[in-house]
C-alpha cells in the first residue's frame, strides 16, 4: 500500500500576514478567544499522530500553555533546534535537516503531520514543497509588523481551495490543498 501521509500547516495570522507582532508576542489571538470553539483543532488533530515545531514556538507553549500540551503521550513531537537536548517523553530535540526528517517521516506509515510553526520551519518547509495541507485561520486584525507567516525566497506554489469557514468572532479559516502540477 501506498503512503499518503501528508504534512499539515494549521496556524493562525493576522490580516496582514503576521503570526506574531513584535517580541513573539501572541496576544492579537485572544481577540478571537471564545469559551467552548476550538476552530477545529480537535477535529484536525484527531488527525495527525506527529508534530514538527520550532523551538520558539514549543517553549512558548510550554509558558502559556504547559508541557501536557504536546507531551501526552499520543503523538510524537519533533522540536527543531540547534541545541542538543536530551527527549523528553515522546519529544525529541532535532538538530539535523529538517527536509531529511521530514522526507523521512512521509516515507512512514501513520497519521497525518501537523506543522505547529514559527514561520522558520514554515518557510524551510516550503522551500522543499514539503507542506500538502495549510489550514490558515484569519485574525480580523492589522498587527502591522512581527512576525511574517510567509517570507520571500521561496518558489510560488499553487494551491487548490478545499473549504472557506467563518466564524462569528470575525475569523476566516482557509482550508488549502497543494494543487497537483
Amino acid at each position: 500500500m501506498e503512503n499518503n501521509r501528508k504534512v499539515a500547516l494549521f496556524i493562525a495570522t493576522s490580516l496582514d500576514g503576521y503570526i506574531a507582532k513584535p517580541n513573539d508576542d501572541l496576544s492579537f489571538l485572544k481577540l478571537v478567544e471564545k469559551e467552548g470553539e476550538d476552530y477545529g483543532y480537535a477535529e484536525f488533530t484527531a488527525t495527525i499522530d506527529t508534530i514538527i515545531l520550532g523551538r520558539k514556538t514549543y517553549d512558548w507553549v510550554l509558558r502559556e500553555i504547559g508541557s501536557s500540551h504536546y507531551d501526552n503521550g499520543n503523538r510524537d513531537v519533533y522540536v527543531i533546534t540547534r541545541t542538543e537536548k536530551a527527549s523528553v517523553g515522546r519529544t525529541t530535540f532535532y538538530t539535523g535537516s529538517l527536509t531529511e526528517l521530514v522526507e523521512q517521516l512521509k516515507s512512514k506509515n501513520g497519521k497525518n503531520i501537523y506543522c505547529d510553526g514559527g514561520a522558520d520551519i514554515v518557510n524551510e518547509l516550503l522551500k522543499s514543497d514539503l507542506i500538502d495541507e495549510f489550514i490558515i485561520s484569519v485574525i480580523p486584525v492589522l498587527v502591522g509588523s512581527g512576525t511574517r507567516l510567509f517570507k520571500d525566497g521561496r518558489p510560488e506554489q499553487k494551491l487548490k481551495l478545499v473549504t472557506t469557514k467563518t466564524f462569528d468572532t470575525g475569523l476566516t479559516q482557509l482550508h488549502y490543498k497543494r494543487a497537483n502540477n
